[in-house]
């Protein structure tokens, strides 16, 4: 039988891989319930050393023993079957979850809204959680980034309402069986799980069909997939957004900035006000259409919604700007896949100005890179000058004769450079007054960013 949230006080929950973004987000909520955490992962991290200040004990090895006397162990799908902690607690016959099943166990007592897409869910999941703060909604949430404003991906709130970002990347969000849900858009990413886009598309099918019929799916109408899937639900009230023409959220009057947003928002046809962000980019605007339109449907007052949208000041690692030297500007971005990355770059080329936009890309598995190489080709020929690291593995293998020159081979400007102290080095030695460096993807080229701007301290002072 499932645990419940009130069962587990005062037991001991442990954590396979409680570093990661989803499984501390877990750890937090648990945490706050007077759940005793205990944890493992491979290496120490701030992430860890945040739940340890929060009364965590997390081993940073995984061993047989940390499962000893554990009433629960939770593991993320990227911990491997034969994981020494995961074999004795089936030996034990200690109750096991998946992480999906143990966000939808905390979102099974709450009025849960699944945030869902290919792209966008980090942000829109966080946007949804600010805009219903500034309502008084106290929501719960755990997200896979960290809100800037709270320095936080998970709450316990004293609200009715859950948010999550689902994540479509292993199909085990159909686990979660929400109240509601947004899909921001549908494209063919994680081609390791689905081998088709028609898969990825049966995968958000199979997702919307868990839907209670007494809530509703919010949708792109400008994404084709997004769409596709509202046109199939059937019974399921869905409640549409965008720039096109008849959808039930509306927006015009659209100004990108160098570091904000605005549009106008129609909803029924009638005008509610300006979203105004903080954030840049079309594709914010539409997170944010998302978010308002949902709130709308859930009884939130459109200027309290709109408050919320226009405090909100971005999530971890998406256009995170890390600091800004002698008028050269470095940002965090982990947009990984090409339609991320085009919009991430269109972005920061109103961001740059007159500047050179420099990026350091780093590709997120083999098997993706293999599938859009032309893809990043192009979108990272929006840069002035690309930087491509050598291929995050994850938790892949290597395929014989896949690199990231794969990518540069198709560039005119691409430059394939594995190292990354060389890297950093060359940025900062180049680097020039009104620049913009991106370092760009889901691995660790992360690092880099606090080391460029170091460097570039020390070069100017």
């Amino acid at each position: 039988m499932r645990p419940t949230l009130k069962s587990l006080v005062g037991k001991r929950v442990h954590f396979i891989g409680i570093g990661g973004a989803g499984m501390s987000g877990l750890a937090r909520i648990a945490l706050s319930n007077s759940i005793v955490v205990t944890g493992s992962d491979a290496k120490d991290s701030s992430v860890v050393n945040a739940l340890v200040a929060l009364g965590a004990r997390i081993a940073t090895s995984h061993s047989a023993s940390n499962v000893d006397g554990a009433d629960l162990v939770v593991y993320s799908t990227a911990i491997s079957a034969s994981n020494p902690e995961l074999e004795r607690a089936h030996a034990l016959g200690i109750n096991v979850l998946t992480r999906a099943a143990a966000l939808a166990m905390l979102m099974s007592e709450s009025k849960s809204i699944a945030v869902a897409g290919t792209h966008g869910k980090t942000t829109t999941s966080s946007m949804l959680a600010v805009a219903l703060q500034a309502c008084g909604a106290d929501p719960s949430f755990a997200i896979g980034g960290t809100i800037t404003a709270s320095g936080s991906n998970a709450h316990h709130g004293t609200g009715s309402i859950f948010v999550a970002e689902a994540d479509e990347s292993d199909g085990s969000f159909i686990e979660y069986h929400p109240f509601a849900a947004i899909v921001t858009n549908i494209e063919h990413d994680h081609v390791d799980y689905f081998p088709t886009p028609a898969a990825v598309e049966a995968a958000f099918r199979a997702f919307a069909e868990t839907i209670n019929l007494e809530g509703f799916l919010t949708f792109c109408a400008d994404d084709s997939g997004a769409s596709a899937l509202a046109a199939s639900m059937g019974q399921l009230m869905c409640i549409s957004y965008g720039v096109s023409e008849g959808s039930d959220l509306v927006l015009d009057t659209i100004e990108l900035l160098a570091m904000g947003s605005r549009a106008r928002a129609i909803w029924h046809g009638k005008n509610i006000g300006f979203i105004e962000l903080q954030v840049p980019g079309h594709h914010n605007l539409l997170n944010a259409a998302a978010v308002l339109a949902t709130g709308l449907e859930l009884g939130f007052s459109a200027p309290d919604l709109l408050q919320g949208l226009a405090t909100y000041r971005g999530t971890g690692r998406r256009f995170e700007l890390k600091g800004s030297v002698h008028g050269v500007r470095v940002i965090d971005d982990y947009g990984h896949h090409p339609t991320e990355i085009d919009v991430t770059l269109r972005a920061a080329r109103r961001f740059a100005g007159d500047g050179r936009l420099i990026v350091i890309f780093q590709p997120h598995r083999y098997s993706r890179t293999v599938a859009f190489a032309a893809g990043f080709a192009t979108s990272l020929s929006l840069a002035d000058r690309v930087i491509v690291l050598e291929i995050y593995a994850a938790s892949e293998k290597p395929i014989p004769g896949v690199s990231s020159a794969l990518i540069t081979d198709l560039m005119e400007k691409g430059e394939y450079r594995p190292n990354f102290i060389e890297v950093a080095d060359s940025v900062i030695e180049s680097a020039e007054p009104g620049d913009v460096i991106i370092t760009l993807g889901a691995g660790d080229v992360s690092s880099l960013a606090p080391i460029i701007v170091d460097g570039l301290v020390r070069r100017f002072d």
